[in-house]
């Protein structure tokens, strides 16, 4: 069963609010009833006190106790004066002539003690407050005054503190009737506004934003939910980026493999159906096997990525001198090279050392240079060293074509290419080499940055931390 939000606020307002009429009806009435018992005691016991004062200064005593009657009598006080036998000495203020006290009261009385009592109905037909003192001549005890009065004013006030606080009651539900519906009436606003952008959010929409504020925790939360819906929307403008990018990955390879294939496909039936002359055979074979390492190395680079970004790799590092390896990779990419007719210049201090893992750095270094050669024609690519704070820094810096400012980021994407146009080149092709390159670097702690000018040339920076 739906208890709806407005409801629940009203229950819970208006159950505080009669819990605390009710607690505070109870105290007022118990602290009023003490505070007029109080009072009323000590006014009896004043009168008590000048009326035993006065009997002992007269001998008239039917004359002083018509004389207390006649004042007492204006204030609704009743008494009588009684003997040590508890027969009261006059009848005036209509009390029996016998006083009937318990035991334990004539007992408290008789030990020269006041006796007061709170509330009593049934020996004097009617709720009173009395109090009954002592008449002691020396230590003796020779009679006492009982002196009681009405307490009918007592809860008549009582009553009408009840009744105020009755009508206070129904004002505080009034008003809390109106909060409820108001807060309730905001509230549900404000989440059935989460509710509907919550829908938009599982139907796909991510660009909905709610109005925030740190005045609550709904506030709170819909700041929350609105970094949420950022992240998602984020995230799928990145899921989107990535599945264009494999679509078009997957058209690439998809071309790229057609054509070694149908060439391989090609030779082979040529070969076996005899449609190849003699002396063309040779270099039927020899495209056969470049198209073969085409193959493989499309394959290769897949799988490299996949084992680098999956933390497949163990680096095993070890101190290198740098200029050994830089001359390596000069020797290995120079015949690529000069195919571009680009020259390819080593400037590194003798001695300066790398902590690195060889086979990775070197990966790391022909993949950066491939993508300069592949990018420059008639230009110089320079590949330097040098200590840096903690670090060996590798740049590595070439004339090419250079990349525009708005892709530099993108460089760094799988299966990016800068330049479509020229997927036909032999390396690079695929557009793995440079996500390879960042993720190597990221293993060794490192750290790779690329400026570039187009029409100038591009810059790659390398920096690996001393271990």
């Amino acid at each position: 069963m739906k208890f709806r939000y407005m409801f629940q606020q009203l229950v819970s307002h208006i159950s505080v609010i009669v819990v605390a009429f009710v607690i505070l009806s109870i105290v007022f009435a118990h602290y009023v009833g003490n505070l007029v018992f109080e009072e009323k005691v000590q006014e009896l016991t004043t009168y008590g006190e000048n009326i035993i004062s006065d009997i002992n200064r007269t001998s008239n005593i039917d004359g002083l106790i018509r004389q207390y009657s006649n004042m007492l009598g204006e204030r609704n006080i009743l008494f009588t004066v009684f003997d040590e036998n508890g027969v009261s000495i006059s009848t005036v203020g209509g009390f029996v002539p016998q006083v009937e006290l318990k035991k334990k009261e004539w007992d408290k009385v008789r030990s020269g003690h006041v006796v007061s009592v709170k509330q009593d109905y049934k020996r004097f037909e009617q709720e009173v407050t009395f109090i009954v003192m002592p008449y002691m001549i020396g230590k003796s005890f020779v009679g006492g005054v009982l002196l009681a009065s009405p307490i009918s004013g007592t809860q008549e006030m009582i009553h009408d503190i009840n009744q105020y606080l009755f009508y206070t009651m129904f004002l505080a539900l009034a008003v809390a009737l109106l909060m409820s519906w108001l807060l309730s009436t905001i509230h549900v606003k404000r989440i059935k506004r989460l509710r509907k952008a919550t829908s938009m959010i599982s139907a796909g929409d991510y660009s909905v934003k709610l109005p925030s504020s740190d005045f609550d925790e709904i506030g709170e939360l819909s700041q929350d939910f609105n970094k949420m819906a950022l992240r998602l929307q984020k995230s799928m403008e990145e899921i989107e980026s990535l599945e264009s990018r494999r679509r078009k990955f997957m058209a690439d390879v998809s071309h790229e493999m057609r054509t070694p294939l149908t060439t391989i496909s090609g030779v082979i039936e040529g070969i076996k159906n005899d449609l190849i002359p003699e002396e063309e055979k040779e270099k039927g074979v020899q495209l056969v096997s470049q198209e073969t390492k085409r193959l493989i190395r499309l394959v290769n680079e897949n799988l490299d990525y996949e084992k680098i970004r999956s933390n497949q790799v163990t680096l095993q590092k070890e101190m290198i001198e740098l200029i050994e390896v830089l001359e390596v990779v000069k020797d290995t990419l120079e015949p690529q090279a000069d195919e571009k007719n680009d020259h390819i210049i080593v400037e590194v201090p003798e001695g300066l050392m790398i902590t690195a893992d060889y086979d990775r750095l070197i990966q790391i270094l022909i993949n950066i240079i491939k993508n300069s050669i592949q990018f420059t024609d008639n230009g110089t690519i320079w590949i330097r060293g040098r200590e840096g704070e903690h670090e060996t820094v590798i740049e590595i810096e070439d004339t090419g074509v250079g990349i525009d400012s708005s892709e530099i980021e993108n460089i760094w994407h799988r299966f990016y290419k800068a330049d479509v146009s020229r997927t036909g080149t032999p390396f690079g092709q695929f557009g793995l080499g440079l996500s390879i390159v960042k993720q190597l670097v990221q293993l060794h702690n490192g750290k790779i940055e690329v400026s570039s000018e187009k029409g100038k040339g591009t810059k790659f920076v390398i920096r690996i931390p001393s271990e």
